[in-house]
């Protein structure tokens, strides 16, 4: 029987193609632990590797199974650098926190690729990404960014592509131009959680799925997590819930928004396809991003549709057929054999939000679509403070992270008129 995520909407293709997915028992009673982990996803699973694997006893609690949340669901795409572009991060923050930033940005991806091939977690990896340019008007940008990243920040992976390489590589004229990466490259994000979760769980880490934490609370210099079938007291806490964590924590909650993102899978297109021969990623200059790429086997999983307001689409596919035809007329027809969604946590300026929210409490999330390689190296930088050397986190601790306008009552509705303002902006 298939399983439906109870928090995402539809089944999607990586369940489809994962293979089997372990289950972990629930809480069952009270425990005592060095480090309580709240969320099963990127963030959470791998704190919990490298906190057990250098001998801290830590216990995770998920409400729903590992990997049903953003982690088990995204484009798969890792990027390079920042949410925020580097050039853009300089001219706030001054070029030595920039380049830190960038620099710790890199380690984080090489660090995902050494881990998967360290444990043995077939991530299904292709290499190469492409960003593309939909108006003319913007392409000075694209020119003047491989520069910067090839002169200044020491990077060389990224060279700019006219219109007629851009449409070579896309097997689209839909495009004018952009910048291809060789330095990056695409996953399956659901094997890369499932793999975790075991080193984790070998490694000592105590997992349990269906656990909802309730509160958190410190008390007495100890962190006491609640859920409905028993309490978890720690020394230390991480909330690593992401855009899925509700009311469990007011601050978290009020710096991250959740907005929904949406991706269809078509059939397998055949090794002789025009679209993206050499297996590249894709992300184009939309404010309303579109994302997508070719599967190792041939599957082309295309990402674009995004809602700002409550409730679940029921139409998913409808909708990625659209955005597919207007870049590859030539899919009208093709069977898309699975459609699904999920919720991306942003930040007011796409810069990841970590923060002590209460003493011994530490909230990381806010990836803003950037979360594949920073939401895994930001378990590795909490696991490495909590060993005593909290530089490196402190590296976004120090982001000025502003809260959504509005408050709770009207932060939802001023977010939806201000990102359907730029997604209007986007068609002209």
């Amino acid at each position: 029987m298939k399983y439906q995520s109870p928090i995402s909407p539809g089944y999607s293709w990586y369940e489809h193609t994962a293979g089997p997915r372990p289950d972990y028992a629930p809480l069952d009673g009270d425990v005592t632990t060095d480090v309580v982990i709240v969320g099963g996803g990127f963030t959470g699973l791998s704190a919990a590797t490298h906190l057990a694997k250098s001998g801290t006893n830590v216990v995770l609690v998920e409400g729903n199974r590992i990997g049903d949340g953003a982690s088990g669901r995204n484009g798969g795409q890792l990027g390079t650098g920042q949410r925020a572009g580097a050039e853009e991060i300089e001219k706030e923050l001054g070029f030595t926190r920039a380049k830190a930033l960038f620099d710790v940005a890199e380690e984080a991806k090489a660090h995902l690729l050494e881990f998967a091939e360290t444990n043995g977690i077939e991530i299904d990896f292709r290499p190469g990404h492409l960003n593309v340019c939909h108006k003319e008007r913007l392409l000075p940008e694209y020119l003047e960014h491989a520069e910067a990243m090839n002169t200044r920040f020491n990077y060389p992976h990224i060279a700019y592509m006219d219109a007629s390489e851009t449409h070579e590589r896309m097997g689209s004229d839909h495009y004018c131009g952009g910048v291809r990466d060789t330095g990056t490259g695409h996953i399956h994000p659901l094997k890369l959680v499932i793999g975790t979760a075991r080193v984790a769980a070998e490694s000592g880490a105590k997992l349990h799925e269906n656990t909802k934490a309730t509160s958190i609370n410190t008390n007495g210099g100890k962190v006491v997590v609640t859920t409905p079938t028993g309490t978890i007291t720690a020394k230390k806490c991480l909330i690593a819930v992401n855009s899925y964590g509700g009311d469990i924590e007011p601050q978290t909650a009020s710096h991250v928004m959740p907005i929904g993102s949406f991706i269809g899978a078509t059939v397998p297109l055949g090794d002789d396809s025009p679209v993206l021969p050499a297996g590249e990623s894709v992300s184009d200059s939309r404010f309303v991003v579109r994302y997508f790429r070719r599967a190792k086997t041939g599957e082309l999983l295309f990402g674009g549709r995004e809602i700002y307001a409550p409730g679940d689409p029921q139409d998913i596919h409808i909708h990625i057929r659209k955005q597919i035809v207007e870049i590859y007329p030539q899919l009208k027809d093709v069977e898309i054999t699975h459609a699904w969604g999920g919720y991306v946590g942003i930040t007011m300026p796409r810069k990841p939000f970590v923060k002590e929210v209460m003493p011994g409490v530490i909230s990381a999330g806010g990836y803003s679509g950037h979360g594949v390689m920073l939401s895994n190296f930001m378990g590795k930088l909490y696991a490495e403070s909590v060993a005593g050397n909290r530089d490196r986190l402190k590296l976004f601790e120090e982001l000025k992270i502003p809260p959504f306008p509005g408050g709770r009552t009207f932060r939802a509705p001023l977010l939806f008129l201000a990102l359907n303002w730029y997604a209007l902006r986007d068609r002209f």
